[in-house]
């Protein structure tokens, strides 16, 4: 039995609507040798808008002052890598050299930042808003940071995204970041009140005696929101900074060579915690 052939019809001026309509943009325009970005040229950003301008121009809208653009770009090179043993270098690494394009090993590598890796900014981002948005008229920083801990740790559990690190005693990423957010504050480019936050709850988990310091997620937190960016965009920009180290990683594992490398050289082995060697019963027995 053949399948029907559909009948068609000319199409309606309300049916070239209806397509037109099917997805809406307000990013980007396009006609035969027009190209626009936001409203802007394409050939008019081209030389004269840096990349992180650009971005934020993406994200956001409208292009960025020059010292937030400075600021923002700052944040991006700041998170590019953290070497090979980070699970999302390392998974771009061991894909490399499964055959797949520098494409493939990239987007292996980012599927694999996730809530627990690379998801501690967004959560910071959400966390510092809350402390601020709930804060009382005239109510001390100090105040609402407990408040919102005490919640954050009843919703969540007793990690506190954004602070302590595994392998820096301090962040040599985050001091930085601090100091030209500092800078930025004196020259009144941004508030400063996401930063003291952040610097409240850094001495509030740090009060028992263990020094508990901001990490990159943190103090990238800080800095997105006294730049205006909203919470949900916190992973996204993190995406996009992690992947330049990602797509180096790919490459240079491409150029060593190695295949089927897995995540430890096959002499060190695993450790085996099922059953002890069986074999399976004589036929027509009772299992």
């Amino acid at each position: 039995m053949t399948t029907p052939i559909p009948r068609t019809r000319a199409m309606r001026p309300a049916d070239l609507n209806a397509v037109v309509d099917w997805w809406q943009t307000d990013i980007v325009d396009i006609e035969p040798g027009v190209i626009r970005l936001r409203g802007y040229p394409v050939e008019q950003l081209i030389g004269h808008v840096s990349f992180p301008a650009m971005i934020w121009l993406m994200l956001r809208g409208e292009l960025p002052e020059s010292r937030h653009a400075d600021l923002f770009g700052a944040v991006l090179v700041a998170a590019v890598d953290h070497g090979p043993q980070a699970p999302s270098i390392a998974t771009a690494r061991m894909a490399a050299t499964c055959g797949v394009g520098i494409n493939n090993a990239m987007a292996s590598g980012v599927n694999a930042l996730g809530d627990v890796h690379g998801g501690a900014g967004e959560q910071c981002m959400r966390l510092l808003a809350r402390v601020i948005d709930g804060q009382d008229k005239g109510e001390e920083v100090a105040f609402a940071v407990r408040r919102e801990l005490d919640a954050w740790r009843t919703e969540h559990g007793r990690f506190i995204p954004g602070f302590g690190h595994r392998f820096h005693h301090v962040d040599p990423r985050a001091v930085r970041l601090a100091e030209l957010v500092d800078e930025a504050h004196a020259a009144d480019r941004v508030s400063g009140k996401y930063l003291a936050a952040a610097r409240e709850i850094e001495r509030s988990l740090s009060s028992s005696g263990r020094s508990v310091p901001m990490n990159i997620d943190g103090i990238a937190a800080a800095v997105l929101l006294e730049l205006g960016f909203p919470w949900q965009l916190g992973r996204g920009v993190f995406i996009l900074s992690r992947s330049v180290g990602i797509c180096a990683h790919a490459f240079e594992q491409t150029r060593q060579g190695g295949r089927i490398k897995g995540p430890t050289p096959p002499a060190v082995g695993f450790r085996y915690t099922g059953p002890g060697p069986r074999s399976l019963p004589e036929e027509g027995s009772t299992s």
